[in-house]
């Protein structure tokens, strides 16, 4: 998993696996929101085809990673659901492991919970 920053400098973390997860801003589809007054850390994954194997692979990382975080922080799942629609269940196993699915055709709706 990749994140960028906003300082836009690589971050390592390590979860429960105890692999070292390097987040570096050079594939840039996952993104940290650092805490602000209003909000709490969000973790967004931008995933362009969401399957059930990518989505397996998010909810392992964020799960494996969240212990390590703040308590409040929050995980969101953008998911390209232009062409082809996204697969039955994938929405489903997001919200079973408290990551908030975001189809890009309702993205307006959570520019409020990301906007800083």
């Amino acid at each position: 998993m990749s994140i960028f920053t906003s300082t836009g400098k690589d971050t390592e973390t390590s979860g429960r696996s105890r692999h070292l997860l390097r987040f570096t801003p050079t594939q840039k589809t996952c993104f940290v929101i650092p805490k602000s007054r209003k909000q709490s850390e969000r973790i967004v994954q931008a995933i362009n085809r969401p399957t059930r194997d990518t989505a397996e692979s998010f909810i392992y990382k964020w799960s494996d990673t969240r212990e390590v975080r703040a308590p409040d922080s929050k995980a969101y799942a953008v998911l390209n659901d232009m062409e082809p629609p996204i697969p039955a269940g994938v929405m489903d196993a997001f919200r079973n492991y408290s990551i908030d699915p975001v189809p890009w055709s309702r993205k307006a709706e959570a520019i409020a919970e990301l906007a800083a």
